[in-house]
């Protein structure tokens, strides 16, 4: 993987200050709408193993359908809450940053840095001019 990839909503100022501190560090990233191109749910596996999180680690339940699907359900599946982000993206928590390096889901936004400490810097020297 050459340029990291971000799941993004382009309404999600999260996902827009995460994005414009990527691109001010000089990086390149991909941006992927992942409400108009959802992952499936092998992807959606192989990302949450690269996250090191479970399904209920990344489904977003402010703003999207969670209580309606009953998603609050303890006995819920790992399948069952995958099958549920897969048919309804909005589920899953933004952003998400992939990289050759590693993988962080930016919540809070700062977690960026995490994964790309010059960005931190970059970013720093920007706030302080």
């Amino acid at each position: 993987m050459g340029n990291p990839v971000i799941w993004h909503k382009q309404t999600c100022s999260t996902s827009r200050w995460v994005l414009g501190v990527l691109r001010d560090a000089g990086l390149a990233p991909v941006v992927r709408d992942y409400i108009a191109d959802p992952p499936s749910g092998t992807e959606l596996r192989d990302v949450l193993a690269r996250l090191g999180l479970d399904a209920r680690g990344l489904i977003r339940r402010k703003g999207t359908p969670f209580a309606e699907l009953g998603l609050a359900d303890p006995g819920l599946s790992e399948d069952a809450l995958i099958a549920a982000m897969v048919a309804h993206p909005i589920l899953i928590e933004r952003p998400v940053v992939l990289a050759s390096h590693g993988a962080i889901l930016c919540r809070p936004k700062e977690r960026v840095f995490d994964l790309f400490p010059r960005a931190q810097q970059v970013w720093s020297q920007r706030q302080g001019s």
